[in-house]
């Protein structure tokens, strides 16, 4: 197998298992209709399913009505160059089809199906797409080798009368021209009058040449380079009519004498290819995009070594200004698709590059910049682009395309309210997709946190805390025995050398004696003798873990592999205070919503002033997980009827809160359907939510741990959790055997709760003088990842 990248965050096998458990592949079909009855049946198939197939037989363009074709695109490829791979067959092109796929639904909920053509031959390619082509609204090329990927997308939308779009070519155009567009604001320069050049002449930077030529760039102001040389009028050798149609009358013959006095290089090409030498060359303020994968044609450091005026952008996410065409191709099809679009023109392209010029100088929004901690995003040299998860993307960019669209003639309806289009894309995406995304960038972007996996000899710790690590997510202290350490971490084939893993236990600590004597003044009144702290601290890894964050010499600690939570979670109170509440946060992502559900772990039977307090803790937490908390506290009661003791308990909690005055929207006591649909049920016209809750009160721990154990069995949901909240120090505590993926979600909310912004007003609370540590009988439950 190839050597895919320098700095992988995985081994080979969990990205095998990853696309082979617990089902086979990265996508699945749901249906958008009730099949429960009969009914449902005889309306979905026959004899039902004749009345729309006698009204498209009349007139084709209804199937845009009655079937999914207009939010259905085909991703399409014969696997003759796959990523940077090569041509290794139309199957193996199969898992990157199917990611497409998943980037598709995921940025702009836009349902996709991918399809592997057996053949080289671009003939026989399009003969074959042309005669299934109808089946869709558009279609995504992906991953064809160039020159025959120019004469398979001309011809299909010539063939076809939807979107036909090779996104190799043109989403790289189009983020490179929305970048070119900022850079030339920043640098004071104009489009029409900056000198580019090219290096690189395939698919992507031919595309990206002749879209800037449309956004204003002149075409005898730029310059081709191609492994050959300059591509100049009257050369003969290595051409063909793609490279012809951008040749210029030019004395340069290489890339080296091209670039003297170049306000522009555009690099799409190999690692290497553009030298220091090169770039001291250029105009003042140049602009330089090594756009090569995985490594740039030059790196920002030699860049900036030679010009601190530089403006610099790269294909890569660990560089400011990345130019990724997640930013384009999703956003694209959405506009084109909102108005049935017969094709994908120039003015389309043109208009989602402006569109993503013009977001990427507006003011960041506090979500999006909280996901970036550490890092000011600010439009300048160093932001240029947008963020791929910028939440704006699917309500910006789409009806800047759609109007291109309307403005062109290629639209077959018109949007004649663009305000309440650009609503009805803000509720489109799947917001639960984007929460982790934005943990891992805070957490990535933030100073590096220290964190304590407490059970450092087990082999998923080990593989978790390499994984964090290489992920750029902190430094990670393995406890325990480290030639066991490295035994295990060798048998899983992972080098620890030079990683920056630290290894650690009671036997080369150093502070024994110290932390033994702070920990007994803690517990000498609770039973406990010195030999016994002395003991905890030598011989049991949660004491001596949690003891290491307690003292500042570490941030936050993960726990729970090999003991059951009731028992690490006792350990962990006898060395770290509770603050006001503690609580289970569970998360819950399912259908398009994220719904965050207390108290999961810690309260058997909450009684009034109890649910009150998980209630503020819980709308506390989510709101600094950047979420406006909405809380409804459930019931089997729908506010009285049928009465009960338990609903009179969370009926107590509402006046409880109504007291406090708490800034945030509750209400109950409410059945489930209620509070996920307040405006359904206009007999509760008195209900406070303006929209569905999103935090979910439970009034017993029963209820909550069987109500997210039982939506995580059926499938089709993702419970995160429970998290830990309300301890002094951040600790997370996973279930007993978790996996590997479920150790480093839970480090990874330790070290987002251990950041600075977010540490004393976030997942823990402000430190507060030691108290005495009372241990109630615990009723926790363990908690489901």
């Amino acid at each position: 197998m190839p050597d895919l990248t320098e700095k992988q965050t995985f081994s080979d096998q969990e990205a095998l298992d990853f696309h082979r458990i617990p089902t086979p592949g990265k996508i699945s079909m749901a249906p958008t209709k009730p099949m429960a009855t009969q009914r449902d049946l005889s309306l979905a198939y026959s004899p039902g399913v004749a009345v729309p197939v006698l009204a498209i037989a009349q007139d084709a363009d209804k199937a845009y009505e009655y079937t999914s074709k207009g939010n259905l695109v085909a991703v399409i490829s014969n696997g003759t160059a796959i990523l940077g791979l090569g041509n290794l067959g139309h199957m193996a092109s199969k898992p990157v089809m199917e990611g497409k796929s998943v980037l598709f639904k995921r940025f702009a909920d836009v349902d996709s199906f991918d399809v592997q053509v057996k053949t080289t031959d671009p003939d026989e390619f399009i003969t074959v797409v042309k005669n299934i082509g109808d089946t869709w609204g558009g279609i995504n090329l992906e991953d064809i080798k160039s020159p025959e990927c120019f004469v398979i997308e001309s011809e299909l939308q010539d063939l076809l009368d939807i979107p036909v779009f090779h996104d190799d070519q043109h989403g790289t155009a189009i983020i490179s021209t929305a970048g070119l567009i900022n850079a030339c604001h920043v640098a004071g320069k104009r489009l029409d009058e900056v000198k580019v050049v090219l290096a690189g002449a395939g698919a992507a930077g031919l595309s990206s040449i002749a879209l800037m030529k449309a956004a204003g760039v002149k075409a005898e102001n730029t310059v081709i380079c191609d492994k050959e040389g300059v591509v100049y009028r009257g050369r003969e050798h290595g051409m063909d009519q793609w490279k012809a149609a951008h040749a210029t009358d030019t004395p340069h013959r290489t890339l080296a004498e091209a670039m003297v006095g170049a306000d522009v290089v555009l690099g799409l090409s190999a690692k290497g290819a553009i030298t220091k030498e090169m770039v001291a060359s250029m105009a003042p303020n140049p602009i330089i995009f090594a756009m090569a994968n995985p490594d740039p044609e030059i790196t920002p450091e030699d860049v900036k070594s030679v010009r601190s005026d530089a403006i610099i952008a790269t294909g890569r996410s660990d560089y400011v200004n990345q130019v990724n065409n997640v930013l384009a191709f999703p956003y694209l099809f959405r506009g084109a698709l909102d108005v049935r679009a017969r094709r994908v023109n120039h003015e389309m392209k043109v208009a989602c590059a402006q569109a993503l010029a013009a977001l990427a100088r507006e003011d960041v929004p506090d979500e999006v910049a909280a996901a970036y901690r550490g890092r000011k995003l600010k439009f300048g040299p160093d932001y240029i682009i947008p963020t791929p998860f910028d939440p704006r993307l699917i309500w910006y960019i789409p009806p800047f395309v759609a109007q291109a669209a309307m403005d062109s003639g290629v639209a077959r309806v018109q949007i004649d309210d663009m305000d309440a289009y650009r609503n009805a894309l803000r509720s489109r995406v799947d917001p639960s997709a984007a929460l982790m995304q934005k943990i891992n960038s805070a957490v990535r972007g933030g100073p590096n946190k220290r964190i304590v996996f407490a059970e450092g000899e087990e082999p998923a710790v080990i593989r978790a805390a390499w994984g964090f690590k290489q992920a750029d997510l902190g430094t990670p202290i393995l406890v325990g025995r480290e030639d066991l350490i490295r035994q295990n971490a060798a048998e899983a084939g992972l080098n620890f050398d030079d990683l920056g893993i630290e290894i650690t236990n009671a036997r080369v600590s150093g502070h024994n004696v110290e932390d033994t004597d702070w920990l007994y003044e803690k517990l000498q009144r609770r039973g406990y003798l010195r030999r016994d702290v002395q003991r905890m601290i030598n011989q049991d890894r949660n004491y001596f873990a949690a003891t290491l964050v307690a003292k500042g010499r570490a941030d936050a600690m993960v726990a729970g592999v090999t003991r059951n939570f009731n028992m690490a979670l006792k350990e962990v109170q006898r060395v770290l205070d509770v603050d006001d509440t503690l609580i289970g946060l569970s998360i819950l992502l399912a259908k398009g919503r994220t719904l965050f559900v207390a108290d999961t772990t810690i309260h058997e039977l909450p009684d009034a002033a109890e649910l009150a307090d998980i209630a503020i803790k819980a709308a506390e937490t989510v709101r600094k997980l950047g979420r406006n908390p909405r809380v409804a506290f459930l019931s089997y009661s729908t506010f009285g009827n049928p009465p009960g003791d338990r609903a009179e308990k969370v009926r107590e909690a509402i006046r409880i809160l109504d007291k406090k005055g708490v800034d945030f929207e509750y209400e109950g006591e409410m059945p489930p359907e209620i509070a996920l649909d307040p405006k359904g049920h206009p007999a509760y016209a008195f209900n406070r939510l303006t929209k569905p809750a999103n935090v979910l009160v439970m009034p017993a721990i029963h209820s909550a741990a069987i109500s997210t154990k039982l939506v995580q069995a059926l499938g089709g949901a993702t419970v995160i959790g429970p998290l830990l909240v309300g301890l002094e120090k951040p600790v997370q505590i996973v279930s007993l055997g978790a996996s590997v993926s479920e150790i480093i979600t839970a480090a990874t909310f330790a070290a987002y709760d251990a950041g600075p912004a977010f540490q004393g007003s976030g997942l823990t609370s402000a430190p507060r003088p030691p108290a005495a540590v009372v241990e109630k009988p615990s009723t926790a439950v363990p908690p489901t990842v």
